[in-house]
């Protein structure tokens, strides 16, 4: 009510500098035209304020998540079980950033698809830095301490160097994901939702092995070892998101029901970079 009052006085002192004062007939014409105006106002920035729902601000957690806790997890390499195949550990989380990054850009569109993809990338560039300092820090101050912090130093010490390889992969992996899903969306009007998903995972995948694999084990493994894991990753995720893919269809239903919105990508910048847009 205070401020409702500081507002109409405010209108007051402008009309009478104008030269209309309280009790001309310009007055009340004042009056009503600056209240529309400000209540058509308050509405725009009802609605922008609106724009991001909880359910995707949930997804988008949820993709951040497992991209930060997969790029911790990069160092644990396993063999899959008698095969000559050897994964990360990062191939039991990874996977399911792409299937939301596919629910995301299905349902909300690339533009909202490329912020999430950015918040993530901020996250992962904050877990990295921390990770060189606290591993940078002196040694504790008792022995029987020493063989905690090393073990946690070799750990996290191929963190920063997987990250950098992780942080640029992951933008160029997301983003031709993301790019591929929404335009395959818009060319097919919609249609086959689960064929245009394992395309842009494998275009997605194969991207962000090329890039990460090289950086991040490249020197620490032999070339073969590395090739190998390039293409082993990109199978196994791929088979991932089909093994998982009715799960996906089911919540990219759930999630337009009730939301309420089916996005179509039609005459927007796919620039990467345009973060503010959304």
């Amino acid at each position: 009510m205070c401020k409702d009052r500081n507002f109409i006085w405010n209108i007051f002192i402008f009309a009478v500098a104008k030269g209309s004062g309280p009790l001309t007939k310009e007055w009340p014409c004042v009056l009503e035209t600056t209240l529309k105006t400000r209540k058509t106002m308050s509405n725009s920035t009802n609605q922008q304020r609106e724009t991001l729902s909880v359910t995707y601000v949930w997804m988008s957690v949820t993709f951040c998540v497992c991209l930060v806790v997969s790029n911790i997890f990069i160092p644990r390499l396993w063999q899959v079980g008698p095969l000559p195949v050897q994964l990360t550990g990062a191939v039991l989380l990874f996977p399911i950033s792409y299937i939301l990054n596919d629910c995301l850009t299905e349902v909300y569109g690339y533009k909202k698809a490329r912020l999430t993809i950015w918040i993530g990338f901020t996250m992962c560039l904050f877990v990295s830095i921390a990770s060189f300092i606290v591993t940078k820090l002196p040694k504790p101050m008792f022995e029987d301490s020493y063989a905690a912090a090393e073990s946690f130093n070799s750990l996290f010490g191929l963190v920063p160097r997987s990250m950098i390889g992780s942080l640029l992969a992951f933008i160029a992996g997301s983003t031709v994901n993301a790019w591929i899903m929404s335009k395959m969306k818009v060319a097919t009007k919609g249609r086959g939702f689960g064929w245009r998903a394992i395309i842009s995972t494998i275009g997605g995948e194969a991207t962000d092995s090329l890039i990460f694999f090289p950086i991040a084990f490249g020197g620490l493994l032999p070339f073969r070892a590395v090739i190998s894991l390039m293409f082993t990753q990109v199978v196994a995720k791929t088979l991932y998101e089909i093994v998982i893919l009715p799960v996906t269809s089911w919540v990219v239903r759930k999630v337009k029901a009730h939301e309420g919105i089916d996005t179509y990508d039609n005459n927007i910048s796919y620039n990467p970079f345009k973060v503010n847009e959304i």
